[in-house]
């Protein structure tokens, strides 16, 4: 159990970021009263922080910048609360992978210095499971790499979790790149291959092993980064994926948000975003090469992880299954008494789910 509670911490995660990101981020952009001494207190230990960048920069340079990948990445995609973390921490029993840390997605700038005492301090700190669905929580544990590239550039769809009233326009620009400026993606190129180099020398791994939700709406420019890439896209009864993450994203606001947004909005920005990621995925897809992707339900996945983990590796090429199979199938039988959430869906949920989501619900045959 963690020293503070993730829903009175007195800073957020921009802690971590760059002082040139946090500025871009924050400037201009109005801070709600109630979180004037949060924003301050952020600022200041980010900028304190932040003169400790360049340290990581000069290491980087020397040691990774120049050198070659050599696999391209393997992608988790899925709307949030589809069942991607489970598939990520499966897959990340294969010692061959790399990814991104919990530790890196706050303090990405402090991977290559001064980690074992920052990560001390943040192990000290930090609750050992998720508040919203009791998933275990530590600094080494594999994690999504949005929160990461949002203390790395501006350019992200994570600013949504400190700006939310901005979560269309950052939906629009950073999540589906439909407005992104050339001069933005590059960045974007940039960056997150920084980070998978940095995340692959930290874990030690041959091959990058991505859980990004925000991944699924950027497929056609992932193919262009890494041709080979591979795609894992989940999907997850849409009735269960509403009502989850309208709380995941309900409680996770909270410590982060420097601007109110009220519950009715964010669950108007819930039902308006699934259904343009939805169909930006399916509209892309179609860029995946052929033996690429993977398409599979989560509810498939989770009543057989271990042989449904295998017909993956067989269908998109990945070497490595047999080394892998007693650590995937020692985790996958650990969590065969974890108590996972149960859903009663009401009236309205149904309605709501039936007149912005009726598209998922028939092309993958989900029913009440």
């Amino acid at each position: 159990m963690g020293l503070l509670e993730f829903n009175k911490l007195p800073i957020n995660t921009l802690v971590g970021a760059d002082w040139k990101t946090f500025k871009a981020i924050t400037n201009g952009r109005q801070i709600d009263p109630a979180y004037k001494s949060k924003y301050h207190l952020t600022k200041a230990v980010c900028r304190l922080l932040s003169t400790l960048a360049p340290i990581q920069e000069k290491r980087y340079n020397k040691l990774l910048a120049n050198q070659e990948m050599e696999h391209d990445p393997v992608f988790i995609l899925g709307h949030w609360r589809s069942g991607t973390t489970f598939v990520h921490n499966v897959f990340s029993c294969d010692k061959h992978f790399g990814y991104n840390t919990t530790y890196q997605t706050v303090f990405p700038h402090l991977m290559m210095w001064g980690q074992p005492f920052f990560k001390k301090n943040m192990s000290w700190l930090m609750p050992d499971k998720r508040p919203t669905d009791n998933m275990e929580l530590a600094v080494d544990l594999p994690q999504e790499e949005e929160f990461a590239l949002a203390n790395m550039m501006p350019y992200t769809y994570y600013n949504f979790w400190f700006l939310p009233k901005y979560q269309q326009e950052y939906a629009d620009r950073y999540l589906l790149f439909n407005e992104i400026s050339q001069e933005e993606l590059d960045v974007f190129e940039d960056v997150f291959k920084k980070l998978i180099k940095i995340s692959l020398w930290n874990t030690k791994g041959t091959q990058f092993l991505s859980k990004n939700p925000p991944h699924t709406g950027r497929v056609k420019e992932l193919v262009k980064m890494f041709p080979n890439a591979k795609f894992v896209y989940l999907m997850r009864n849409p009735y269960t994926v509403f009502e989850s993450t309208r709380s995941f994203f309900t409680n996770t606001i909270q410590p982060l948000k420097l601007q109110d947004i009220s519950n009715e909005e964010l669950e108007k920005n819930i039902l308006s975003i699934y259904s343009k990621l939805y169909h930006k995925y399916e509209a892309d897809k179609a860029f995946i090469p052929e033996g690429n992707l993977v398409e599979i339900k989560f509810e498939d996945f989770e009543a057989d992880a271990l042989g449904m983990t295998e017909s993956i590796y067989k269908k998109l090429s990945i070497p490595g299954f047999e080394e892998a199979k007693v650590d995937i199938e020692k985790y996958v039988g650990g969590k065969k008494g974890y108590k996972k959430n149960k859903y009663k869906y009401d009236d309205r949920t149904i309605q709501l789910v039936q007149e912005n989501w009726d598209f998922a619900l028939k092309q993958w045959d989900y029913k009440l």
